[in-house]
Order: structure tokens, then sequence, then C-alpha cells
């Protein structure tokens, strides 16, 4: 339970500026928290940082436990003596205000291939040796298998596993065991790299700390099909003899969509995880518990009952509500975390057991102010229905920025929201902030593309559309000194500073 009123920025870390194509765990996201700080803002909320795959969603990760190579700061590593600053002299012109993800991945692949080559031939640095070696036995439930999953990848020339030479494939000990030896350097490249973002990350969420900042991260519901997890322990995911997946994640047909959302992660097999007292999923939680905070789950609703869609279906039509062991899962979580520091995402087609499942275990809730405005004052999205243990938004990643969300709606939502807030329509991302600032929420968190007033073109995420998400950067110079001052002066007034 959140008890203090508070206020939070989403704002995932590739949208920070800098000079490299993407935000990254630098300079810049040092001085994001010493924004928030100066405002009085009491959370940073991110997206999942692990390393993604499959159009470039954070959502679609290689794996569920590990960090993602493409924030790892150049800066950090010339801090760290790694490289010179030199090595940096001859960037590519990356654009500022989206990231170029293609020519990104090519750029700081080659440059962190180089540093791990040039270490593994010359040895660890005296000064990294004692943190490398506890970064390893610190991981070990994860890192080995990612490593080698990871190095496999790239020697089968980046498929996904499910089409690797069969003995890989099913993993076969002998071969195994001869393929750890033949991409040592390779397998150590995988864990270097994976060490120098935990370092990087570890040292700014240190930085957050010392400002009295704490950060909310996000862990999916499911995880990618292609990835670690899904490789290394099969037998806890619904897939058939050959390892392909029976049944695939999704949501069926509601009122954003006459065919439902087909994401095709794969969706776990509840009799394994229970033999084993969820071992895998405790596991997961506190790997992310070691990275943030709080943790916002994805999809809260998959936990009471999940939409089980028939796999190589084109999309989610047809599929059916099959129930899931929540309360054994969260049983489990509690025995570790009794406070539990989770914020349950509970949007979307919910149920009385979706309901009862966040209830008994005193989670806050999540209510949407863009949702709130179709003229029925017993909408649930609209402020004077929040309870105090909610977390109240303007929007999320995936929807449109408050700015976009008016331009595009109905007339007669817009009514009710100037009737509702007893506002016209100038400055409205601020306005809509206003209201949720307001409300009973213990905790208010909105998009920094809100902050900044920014149309639909600042959107982050479209669900259901595969291309052209995730990239949008803030401008270098978004962020002065009346742009504080002013969100300063919002927290103070509705009683969410945090001093």
């Amino acid at each position: 339970m959140i008890k203090q009123r508070a206020s939070g920025v989403l704002l995932h870390p590739t949208s920070l500026p800098g000079p490299y194509g993407i935000g990254d765990l630098g300079p810049e996201a040092y001085k994001w928290i010493d924004f928030l700080a100066d405002t009085g803002t009491k959370y940073w909320q991110i997206l999942p940082l692990g390393p993604t795959g499959y159009g470039d969603s954070p959502y679609q990760c290689f794996s569920a436990f590990a960090g993602n190579p493409y924030l790892i700061s150049p800066d950090g590593l010339v801090e760290l003596g790694l490289i010179d600053e030199q090595d940096l002299s001859n960037l590519p012109q990356f654009p500022t205000e989206n990231v170029d993800f293609g020519n990104v991945i090519t750029w700081k692949s080659n440059l962190l291939s180089e540093i791990s080559n040039r270490v593994a031939d010359e040895g660890m640095p005296p000064a990294l040796q004692d943190e490398y070696q506890a970064f390893l036995d610190d991981s070990k439930i994860w890192l080995d298998e990612y490593a080698l999953f990871m190095a496999i990848k790239e020697s089968q020339g980046n498929v996904a596993w499910s089409d690797w030479l069969v003995p890989l494939k099913f993993r076969d000990e002998n071969i195994l065991r001869e393929t750890r030896v033949r991409l040592t350097k390779e397998i150590f490249h995988q864990k270097f790299i994976q060490f120098l973002f935990f370092k990087q990350w570890s040292d700014l969420r240190q930085y957050a700390h010392s400002k009295d900042i704490q950060i909310i991260g996000d862990m999916p519901f499911v995880i990618a099909f292609d990835s670690a997890d899904a490789w290394s322990r099969p037998e806890l995911f619904l897939l058939d003899e050959d390892l392909q997946p029976t049944l695939v994640a999704g949501v069926p047909p509601d009122a954003f969509g006459p065919k439902g959302q087909l994401w095709g992660n794969p969706l776990y097999n509840w009799p394994a995880h229970d033999e084993e007292n969820y071992a895998w999923w405790v596991k997961r939680l506190e790997a992310t518990l070691k990275l943030v905070d709080l943790v916002r789950i994805d999809h809260f609703r998959g936990f009471a009952a999940a939409w089980h869609i028939p796999f190589g279906n084109e999309d989610a039509v047809i599929g059916e509500w099959v129930p899931s062991p929540g309360e054994a899962l969260f049983n489990a979580f509690q025995a570790k975390y009794p406070e539990l520091p989770i914020i349950a995402e509970d949007l979307g087609y919910i149920t009385p057991d979706v309901v009862a499942l966040r209830e008994n275990f005193n989670l806050p809730g999540m209510r949407i102010l863009q949702f709130a405005f179709d003229g029925d004052p017993d909408n649930d999205f609209l402020p004077h229905h929040y309870t105090m243990n909610s977390v109240c938004y303007t929007g999320t990643h995936d929807n449109e920025t408050a700015k976009g969300w008016y331009i595009n709606a109905e007339q007669k939502n817009k009514n009710f929201m100037h009737k509702y807030l007893d506002n016209n329509d100038e400055d409205i991302a601020w306005v809509m902030m206003r209201a949720a600032f307001r409300s009973v929420a213990n905790l208010c968190v909105v998009p920094m593309q809100d902050v900044l007033g920014l149309d639909s073109k600042s959107r982050m995420n479209n669900p259901g559309i595969a291309a052209g998400n995730w990239g949008w950067r803030m401008k270098p110079d978004a962020i002065n000194d009346k742009l504080i001052k002013r969100f300063k002066d919002l927290n103070f007034t509705y009683s969410r500073l945090n001093d």
C-alpha cells in the first residue's frame, strides 16, 4: 500500500536526451534525477529494463532477468577507463528526438564488443575484479543460462531458439558442454556486458536514493518465447513435444479492437510452477526488486485468468479465459515480501475475481484519467470514485498523450470533461494533470510528454501497430527553470511535495 501522497513521472531511460542516439545511464540520467528532486517528485517510473528483441519493445525481451546493453552509457565507460574520449569522436549522425534503433544497435554493439574483446585478451582491470566476481556470484541463478543462450543465438545467425540445430534446441547436455567451451569468449562477452549494465544502473539508483527518489519498475505478466527463460525452462510453459507453443497470450475483442490483441507470448504451465512453490516467479520478483523499489505488474488480470489463444491463430477472436493460480502465487510472493511492493495494472476486462485478488493482497490499482470522460458519472475512472490506495495516471505508455487524446476525442467527451473539470481547452495537459494531482489517490504519475504538453507525435507506443514505437526522446533543452518551478508548485499545491 502507498501510504503517503506523492507524485511520479513516467519516462523510460531510452527517452532521455544525449549524443549517442538513445537515452542511457550516463550524465543525462543524473540530470533527470536532479529534475525530479528539484520539483519535489518522489517517484521515477520506467518500463521493463530487459534486453529488447522483437520490435525493440521492452515487453518482448530475451530475458526476464537481464539488462538492456543499449542503455550502457559510453561516458560511463570512459570514467571506468575502458575507452578513451577519442573512441567516441566519430559518432554517427544520430537523430535527437527519436531512437534510430537499427543504427544505435549496430554502433553500440560494435563498441561493446571491442571493449569485451580487449578485456578478454588483456584481463579484467584490477579496479573491477572484485565487483565483477561479486556480480557473477549474485547473478548465478540466471546469468549462466542467459549468456549461453545469447552466445548460441549469435552463432546460429540470431534466429529464434526454436529454429536452432536440434541438439541445441533440445539442450543435449553433451552438445551444450562442448558449446560452452567453443563459445567461451562469446559467453564472457555477454556476462561482462551485463556486469557493465548492472554496475551503471546500481550507481544511478544509489544516486536516486541519495535524492530521496524511488524507482517504479515494470514486470510483464508474460515473457517472450524467444528468450533464455523459455529455452532454459521449457517445462514451465505450455509447449508441445517439438517445443512449440500450444496456446499463446492475448486479450479478446473489446471496444478498442474488434479482433482483440494477439501477443503471441507463451502461457504458463501452472502445475509445474506449483510443484516448485512458484520459485521461478519469486526469483523473478526478487531480481526485479534488486533494480527498483516498487513494481508495476503489467496485465495483472492474467493472474486471475488469462485469455488462451490456440497457437497459429491470426487474431485473438477465438480463445477462452482459463483460471490462473493468482492467490497461491501471491502467497508465495508475500512469504518473501510481507508488504508487497506491487502496483496492479488492473485495466481492460476486469471481473470480480480480478478485483478480489487485488483487494485480498491490498494492492493499489490504476486509474487512467483519459478513460474517464465518456459522459457517465458512474465511470470508475472519474476522480470522485478514486480511493487513497490507488495510482492515478493521466495516461500510460500505451495511450495517447493528454494533448493528443483531447485533439482526437469526440466533442461530447470534451464537453463532459469541461463540465466535470470546470475548465476550457487551454493547456489541456496541465488541466488534466491538476485533476489527477488533486484526487485522493495517494500516488499520481504523469508521463513526461504530458508535463511538456506534447501531442500524439510524441506517443511512446501504439498497441497493435508493429512499427514506429518506443522511439520518442525528450529534447535536450526541454527542461528549464520555468518548468521546474511550475511542476514544483503543482506538487506543493496538492500536498504531493517530496520533502
